[in-house]
This record gives C-alpha cells, structure tokens and sequence, in this order.
C-alpha cells in the first residue's frame, strides 16, 4: 500500500465520519439555540435546562437518521473491503 493510498483512505474515512456527524450535531445546535433563545426570554438562566431537550434530540435523531447512517457506514465498509482485496492480489 502506497503512503498516497493511505492519505486517500484517510481522507474517506475522515469524510465518512462528517457525513455522519453533521446532521446529529447540526440537531444539536438548533435545540440548543432554540432552548437558549426560550431561556432567554423568559429569563430563566439554568444552565440544566438544555440538557434534557438536546439529549432527546439527539437521541431521537439518531433513531430516525439510522437507516441513512448505516447505509452511509455500509457503502464505506464495501469499498474498504474491495482496496483490501485489490491488495491481496
């Protein structure tokens, strides 16, 4: 395996892990700007008070996003295992 392969791999599996992460992450931030705008204006400043909201969130976003994610870690399993095999022979 060439040091290039293994900057190509790198770099996939590094895309791989963003493409996996931005949505959950990008749910995590609304709820959190949207508890924090809430808290705000009601003048309620406990720092609790997002926990809970975030973690349901994120929660409930990974059960609906499942099926996208594991496709996305199936696709990327499938094509590391056909490099391997290209190695072998």
């Amino acid at each position: 395996m060439l040091p290039a392969d293994v900057t190509d791999l790198l770099k996939e599996s590094i895309f791989v892990v963003l493409k996996m992460s931005s949505p959950i992450l990008l749910i995590a931030l609304v709820v959190g700007s949207v508890i924090s705008l809430l808290q705000t204006l009601v003048q309620l400043q406990e720092q609790t008070i997002t926990f809970v909201p975030k973690l349901f969130a994120i929660l409930f976003s990974v059960i609906l996003l499942s099926n996208y994610l594991s496709s996305i870690l199936f696709n990327f399993s499938l094509s590391l295992f056909d490099k391997i095999q290209q190695l072998s022979h």
